[in-house]
């Protein structure tokens, strides 16, 4: 019996001290309570499948659009530059062709000149 009143009062003192400590607790140093309490914040909205998956669509799109244009500029880049350069070399095989059909013109005819 004894131990049941003693069960019983320690109910009830843990009882008051916990109304104290919730009071205390939103107590600030204004002296009035509740006026320190933070509002609880929004409840986010979650993202759904649909739009999660059509998020992560549009994201791996550009990503795989912005890694393929990178792409075809440095092969651009590339294969204009050897064509660049097979441009140069064909423009000086032709120089050279001209210069030498030139001295062969003037060999043929200074051979004319002195056959007659």
């Amino acid at each position: 019996m004894a131990s049941r009143a003693l069960s019983i009062a320690f109910r009830r003192g843990f009882k008051t001290s916990a109304r104290r400590f919730e009071s205390v607790a939103t107590t600030t140093s204004t002296g009035v309570p509740g006026a320190g309490a933070v509002p609880p914040l929004p409840a986010r909205k979650p993202v759904g499948a649909f739009r999660g998956g059509l998020f992560g669509f549009f994201f791996g799109s550009t990503l795989a659009g912005s890694a393929v244009y990178y792409y075809a500029l440095q092969e651009y880049k590339a294969s204009n530059d050897l064509l660049t350069e097979d441009i140069y070399a064909l423009q000086n095989a032709v120089d050279r062709l001209s210069k030498y059909l030139v001295t062969l013109e003037e060999k043929m005819e200074a051979l004319e000149k002195k056959r007659k």
